[in-house]
This record gives structure tokens, C-alpha cells and sequence, in this order.
């Protein structure tokens, strides 16, 4: 945490409701990268197709990057998400890029931080938050229809690959870690132990954010878990908040955060997409139908952070922000003792 992020984020989210940034995937893609982009001259004559490595592009193409960031701070985003969804050696491996995924990490944080840094002020700080995604292999599910106890990977491969990606984040620079996009509980239960051995080998803890993503109407993970069952099978891991990111629009999300908002005794995070996509797989939703559904959950007191996933750009996160201003935030009944189980009791009372 910077001179200028002297107050915690806990503290600063219980004046206000937090906006966070948006999709950094769609604003790559309006770059439109070529491969040798990617590569940049370090990666060159790299073996392995590097398109769509978008972590890459921390190293390749960090001014790329830190443009996205800055678009998004301009818009009125408090918090900056790492571009580090797929920095992790998992999924790295699809790639052959394992062995950089600690710098990866590393510049994804930096990048981001000097980013905030740029934008903070005294009255205003800004904060980066470490990104790590839910890679793209399954500990509770067999990728083979023949053999359904079979397992792609264990726990212990996927706790160590938490947190190597979260160390570099920590040496980064970030101010808190959002494990976002959860579809499997038992990859997040890896990932929150890994980091509690960091937080205990540091000697100190950071807040951690943890957002699930459910498959359909139904309200259920990919792995079958209703919002409630979620909730409880994380909570352990004393998050200062927790979410739902992506599959919907901020419509089809409303009742699941509702839900989510009428049993967590900590703070809710949501950041849906930009609507449903189309027959191209293309996001039509316009800022300001966006934000008219996201203001309603401000009014009825659901949230304390808001943004955008897939499809939301600085426009979204500039209405969404606009939408949400001058609304309070969620303050659950026992806030204070999420905050003490968070490690983060040591919060400015406004």
C-alpha cells in the first residue's frame, strides 16, 4: 500500500460504494493485436503460438496495458484489476509459458499499481487488486465422460499454483487479492489455503475478495452448487467480500446477488457482464442500461463493489459509477466481526 493508500480499503468501502474497473479482454481486442505484437521482440522466435496470451502482454506490451488501466481509472474505477486471469502455470501450460508466470504476476501488479498510483489522491485512493482466475482444469470433475473419477489435477498441484501467482502479486504491489470467476469450490478452497500460508509466512494478511460465476437460471456453480452452499464453503476463508462476475447481464444476476446479499456476513461484490451475448458472441448492452440495472441494486442496498465483466468498457464503468454515486453501501447487521475475522478490524469509524 502506497503513502497516498494510507486508509484501507475496508475502511474507504464503508464510506462508499466501490466501483471496479471492467473487462481488459475487450479493450485488448480493440487493439487488435497481431501475433508478432504478442511475441514482441523477446518472444520472437518463441516455439509456441503466443495470440491471445493476453498475460503476455505485460511483458510485451505493457504501455498497451497500462493505457486499459488508466481508461478505466479516468472513467471512475477505485479499484484496478490485474491483467493476470490466466497467469498462473496451469494455464500458462497451453501456451508453454509456465516458467515466466511469476513475472507475469509480478509486472501485471506493478503495472497496475503505478497505474493507481498515478491516480490517486490524498481525498480519492485507488487500489489494485491481484486477479487470479479459476484456471482451466477441475478438481471435482473428471474431463472424461468414460471415467468419471478421474481427475485432470490434484489439490495440491492447484494450491501450489495459487501461490506462486499470488506471491508475485503480493511483491507486486497490490493491495488486495480477488480470486473472481469461481466455478469449482474445491479450487477455491485450494487457492484460499495457499493463501493463508503466505499470509502466515509474511507474518501479515491482505483482504481477499472471492466472486463465483454461476452456468445458468438454475442459480448453481458449474459443479452444482446453489449461491448458499457457495457462500458457506468459503466463508472459512474470512473474505472481506463476497460476488458473483460474469455468465449474465446485470438483469439476469439481480435475484443471485439478492440472494447471496440476504445471507453473507461480510461485504458483496458484483460485476456482471454487458448483458447477454449475441448470435456472434458479441455483448450489445449499452452503458446506461447497465447502469440503470446496477443503480437498483444501490438503492436496495445490496452491494458494496460494482463494475463490469465481459463486454463492459469505460463507458459502462463511467455509468455504472455515475449511477451508484451518493447511494450508501451494504452494511450487513455484523460487518464489524467480518471485519475481525478478515484480520481487518483496525478500520477509520466515519
Amino acid at each position: 500500500m502506497t503513502a497516498l493508500n494510507e486508509r484501507s480499503i475496508a475502511a474507504v468501502a464503508r464510506e462508499r460504494i466501490l466501483v471496479m474497473d471492467g473487462a481488459m479482454g475487450t479493450m485488448i481486442q480493440g487493439y487488435q493485436l497481431s501475433d508478432a505484437d504478442y511475441r514482441g521482440k523477446r518472444f520472437a522466435d518463441y516455439p509456441s503460438d503466443l495470440k491471445g496470451a493476453n498475460d503476455l502482454l505485460n511483458i510485451t506490451q505493457s504501455r498497451v496495458i497500462k493505457e486499459i488501466h488508466t481508461s478505466y481509472l479516468e472513467a471512475g474505477a477505485d479499484i484496478l484489476t490485474t491483467n493476470t486471469f490466466n497467469a498462473n502455470s496451469i494455464s500458462m501450460s497451453d501456451y508453454k509459458l509456465e516458467r515466466i508466470v511469476q513475472e507475469l504476476n509480478f509486472e501485471g501488479a506493478r503495472i497496475a499499481r503505478e497505474a493507481a498510483d498515478e491516480a490517486s489522491t490524498p481525498e480519492r485512493p485507488r487500489f489494485v487488486a491481484g486477479a487470479l482466475g479459476p484456471t482451466n482444469r477441475t478438481a471435482s470433475m473428471s474431463p472424461d465422460v468414460s471415467d468419471p473419477g478421474y481427475r485432470a489435477i490434484t489439490y495440491d498441484e492447484i494450491r501450489t499454483t495459487y501461490r506462486e501467482a499470488a506471491s508475485a502479486l503480493i511483491e507486486g504491489g497490490v493491495d488486495l487479492l480477488l480470486l473472481e470467476t469461481v466455478f469449482d469450490t474445491l479450487n477455491a478452497k485450494a487457492a484460499l489455503f495457499a493463501f493463508e500460508e503466505l499470509f502466515e509466512e509474511r507474518g501479515s494478511r491482505l483482504p481477499v475478495m472471492v466472486s463465483g460465476t454461476i452456468t445458468d437460471r438454475s442459480g448453481r456453480t458449474l459443479t452444482g452448487q446453489t449461491i448458499e452452499a457457495f457462500w458457506y464453503s468459503v466463508r472459512h476463508g474470512r473474505p472481506i467480500s463476497i460476488g458473483l462476475n460474469c455468465s449474465f447481464g446485470a438483469a439476469q444476476l439481480r435475484p443471485y446477488i439478492a440472494e447471496l446479499a440476504a445471507i453473507a456476513d461480510c461485504m458483496i461484490s458484483a460485476y456482471p457482464n454487458a448483458g447477454l451475448p449475441n448470435e456472434f458472441a458479441e455483448y450489445d448492452e449499452l452503458p446506461e442500461e447497465t447502469a440503470s440495472h446496477i443503480q437498483t441494486w444501490a438503492e436496495d442496498g445490496l452491494v458494496n463493489f460494482v463494475g463490469g465483466c465481459c463486454g463492459t468498457t469505460p463507458d459502462h464503468i463511467q455509468s455504472i459509477a455515475e449511477a451508484v454515486a451518493g447511494f450508501p453501501p451494504r452494511e450487513p447487521p455484523i460487518l464489524q466481526q467480518c471485519l475481525r475475522l478478515s484480520g481487518l478490524e483496525a478500520i477509520e469509524v466515519v
